[in-house]
This record gives C-alpha cells, sequence and structure tokens, in this order.
C-alpha cells in the first residue's frame, strides 16, 4: 500500500452547482467501475451536463489504472453517482471496462478486466484517509448493491437486466475490506439496524 496516497484535485466544471453538506451527514462508500475504457472518456462522461441545475453523473473519486487518484468533486458536495444514495455517500469510481460498449445487451453481460494491484492499492489507502476525515463513515457497498433496478435489454425487450452490476464480479471485497474498518453495506440489512 503506498505510504502517501496522492490525490490529484480535477474538479467538474459544475461541482460549484451541487448541493453541500456537511461531513457528518456520510456514512457510506460506493465502488463503482467506470465501465468505459479509459480516464478520458470517464471524464468526458463526469463533464456531460444531464439536468436543469446544470449538472451531471460522477464519482467524487478516480482510480486509473495505475493506481492514480483524482478528485472531480469534494467530499462535502452531493455527487449524483448512486441513486437514493447520494446525500449520505462517497462514490468511487475505478477505471474498467465493465461491459463497455454493450452495457445493456443480454450477449455482453460478463466482466472480463481484472483491477490492477495499484488500483486497489490506492483505493485501500484513499478508504483510509477517508474513515481518518469522515467521523461517522461506517459502510461501504458496491454500485450493483444499492441499485437493483431493472430494464428491458436492447436487443431482447422481453428480458429485464439490472441497471448496475458494478463493480462487478472481478472486484477483491475481501481484501479491499481487509483493515478498512468498514462493514458491507446491504440495504436488506438497513431495516435491520
Amino acid at each position: 500500500m503506498p505510504a502517501l496516497l496522492l490525490i490529484q484535485d480535477w474538479p467538474l466544471p459544475y461541482e460549484a452547482r451541487l448541493d453541500e453538506r456537511p461531513a457528518s451527514a456520510i456514512d457510506l462508500v460506493v465502488v463503482h467501475c467506470t465501465e468505459l475504457p479509459d480516464m478520458q472518456l470517464a471524464r468526458e462522461f463526469g463533464e456531460k451536463v444531464r439536468y436543469d441545475k446544470g449538472t451531471g453523473n460522477s464519482g467524487h473519486f478516480y482510480v486509473d489504472r495505475d493506481g492514480s487518484v483524482f478528485r472531480f468533486v469534494a467530499e462535502t458536495r452531493v455527487a449524483n453517482q448512486t441513486f437514493g444514495y447520494n446525500a449520505r455517500s462517497i462514490g468511487i469510481e475505478l477505471v474498467n471496462r465493465g461491459r463497455y460498449p454493450y452495457w445493456n445487451d443480454t450477449r455482453h453481460q460478463a466482466f472480463t478486466e481484472p483491477y490492477t494491484e495499484e488500483q486497489i492499492d490506492s483505493l485501500r489507502a484513499l478508504l483510509g484517509r477517508l474513515k481518518n476525515d469522515l467521523p461517522n463513515l461506517r459502510y461501504i457497498a458496491g454500485h450493483e448493491d444499492l441499485d437493483r433496478r431493472l430494464e428491458p435489454a436492447a436487443d431482447d425487450p422481453s428480458t429485464l437486466l439490472r441497471r448496475r452490476q458494478d463493480p462487478g464480479p472481478l472486484f477483491p471485497w475481501d481484501q479491499v475490506l481487509d483493515g478498512s474498518g468498514l462493514e458491507r453495506l446491504h440495504p436488506e440489512d438497513e431495516a435491520k439496524d
């Protein structure tokens, strides 16, 4: 694990238009896969305005394959990254092809690109930093754990596919959770808390 985590600030053009929140409101980290081939396309996707407020969809942090970490959105801003969980969470995107470019095709639902050791090391260091800086951070989840909505497949509308399957089956949960001080959140368990 890197001794010192270098985070490169690269704020999105609309960052100041995102809602503010206190650090104490954050209790969850959501891990994503960009499902895009590289950081350049991930950035272009994040910069695209999709809402009347002049904002778009993005995580807070992006971890490239070489372990480089970029902050697109400050932790105290609410990024649009996980339906229903934005106000309480930090989104971390790992650059990975996922199902690109066939996200919604029944014939291409397998994740085949493993996450790099450098990405996982940087992710673990980033989680340690966030755990130290955010007083109420307790949970971690995959996007797939939280967004279980279905949509018709592009190639066969009679088949419903999960909209989100990231970070996917190749994500090393045991390695990431080990020593993180975070517990995995499953929505079905929250009602029991």
